[in-house]
């Protein structure tokens, strides 16, 4: 059964976010039916990330798994022409090797959010980027980011109800720096916790606004309190921008040793006390 990755590009305003859900429409809905429409299989796809409702993406990937081989030029143009009218487009697709997933095998994911940093209303930004109308200092705001850089405990900047076992994360690098009426904030890590980029955004605009300092940042942090975090930015703004993976011979190593513990478990399981 071949594997495909997809690399997916989407306006995440529609949606509920990336994942299926009961109350609305989500980005994986769309994928899946669009599967369906050409192929007739009913798949579940599996996604590097499960961005939020109104979170945007130009780079999240997922894997698919169909019944029999299609060329990879069919795939995006017969699920590019299914997607349609939702505003969900397959970038590229590639058959990929024996123990790739699209979560698991991910080594880092970098987001980007935009920050339109006048005083007029947005128009055509209006759901695309944060609308800050006080001049922010780019220059101070990528000061202070790099106190969010190497492993730290995030418990100020996650979500209350965040899931992950851990609050600790090693955000390999944050800069920030501004392109026009843009301030642009971009990260990297192998994993983000809910809520942690637009957190850290949040806070971030208090000290281009003058009123935290870098080191304000830094208290923030060894807080380890959600109630030292600034106002969280909106979703509008935020764009999961691309998934880096690691090696094919990794990834078949990792299968082939997990699958060698998996028999060795189940032999032990026989039925003996």
């Amino acid at each position: 059964m071949p594997r495909y990755k997809l690399t997916v590009e989407y306006d995440g305003r529609p949606f509920c976010g990336w994942q299926r859900q009961a109350n609305g429409p989500s980005v994986q809905a769309v994928i899946e039916r669009a599967i369906k429409a050409f192929s007739g299989e009913e798949v579940t796809i599996g996604g590097a990330g499960r961005t939020d409702t109104g979170v945007h993406a130009t780079g999240q990937v997922c894997h698919a798994d169909l019944s029999k081989p299609w060329p990879v030029k069919t795939i995006m143009g017969a699920m590019n022409f299914h997607c349609q009218p939702d505003p969900v487009v397959i970038l590229e697709a590639e058959e990929m090797h024996e123990g790739f997933d699209a979560r698991f095998s991910a080594i880092r994911r970098s987001y980007r959010y935009r920050i339109h940093n006048r005083v007029p209303p947005l128009t055509h930004q209006r759901g695309l980027a944060w609308h800050v109308k006080p001049d922010l200092d780019a220059e101070a705001m990528n000061a202070a980011a790099q106190e969010f850089v190497g492993h730290h405990d995030f418990t100020t900047f996650r979500h209350s109800r965040c899931q992950a076992k851990s609050p600790e994360k090693t955000l390999e690098d944050f800069r920030v720096y501004r392109e026009g009426e843009f301030v642009i904030a971009e990260c990297s890590s192998r994993s983000f916790l809910h809520n942690q980029v637009r957190s850290m955004v949040g806070s971030l605009r208090l000290v281009g606004e003058g009123k935290w300092r870098p080191g304000d940042i830094t208290k923030a942090l060894a807080a380890r309190d959600r109630k030292a975090c600034g106002p969280v930015a909106p979703a509008d703004g935020l764009y999961l921008t691309r998934v880096d993976y690691r090696s094919a011979e990794l990834d078949r190593e990792l299968m082939l040793d997990w699958q060698a513990r998996k028999a060795v478990m189940e032999a032990g399981d026989d039925g003996e006390e």
